[in-house]
């Protein structure tokens, strides 16, 4: 033998064989009599596959909580989205009800005069929002079954879709000479 250090243990194959024997003993392997010695080698213990394979009850719980969470919000932002989107539904669809509210509360004096081109601008609104919605669903789905995060899907797909939407309802507006002449006016 040589008086060189041995290195350091990375896997506790320098255990004594009272420690290999308690190791055993913990993880449920074969119980035996360890031989004392350094020149004999001791079986490695390995569990049961099924004890293997199954985690804690503890562990699960924890891992199984965020998706809980995940899926949770997910379809609580769904629901408030599908709400918003059938009450805002009918309000898009009469679209000149919809500009003189929006030109009373901007404080312009003056009539909607764009009224076919209102509607139709307002029926693609309707039909974009609730295609917007039914996307979102389904992606939100697909990732929840995956075991995906999904909250973000729900979320992106509200910030997207109001986007569209808004960007429909404007058009109309500003295209309208009434409206414009009324804005420049209380501007």
């Amino acid at each position: 033998m040589t008086d060189t250090p041995r290195p350091a243990p990375q896997y506790g194959e320098y255990a004594t064989p009272e420690e290999q024997q308690e190791i055993i003993r913990r993880s449920g392997g074969p119980q035996g009599a360890v031989p004392a010695g350094d020149a004999q080698v001791l079986p490695v213990a390995v569990p049961p596959p099924s004890v293997a394979s199954t985690p804690a009850p503890e562990a699960a719980a924890a891992a199984a909580n965020p998706r809980r969470r995940d899926r949770f919000v997910t379809i609580a932002l769904l629901a408030y989205g599908l709400f918003t989107v059938v009450t805002t539904i009918p309000q898009l669809i009469d679209y000149a009800a919809f500009a003189e509210l929006w030109m009373r509360m901007a404080g312009i004096d003056a009539d909607f005069t764009a009224v076919a081109e209102g509607r139709a601008w307002g029926t693609t609104a309707a039909v974009l929002f609730a295609v917007g919605w039914i996307v979102t669903a389904l992606l939100s789905w697909r990732a929840i079954m995956r075991g995906r995060l999904s909250w973000w899907i729900a979320l992106v797909g509200a910030v997207v879709s109001f986007i569209v939407v808004s960007i429909c309802l404007s058009v109309p507006l500003m295209s309208d000479p009434a409206v414009i002449e009324g804005v420049l006016r209380s501007g």
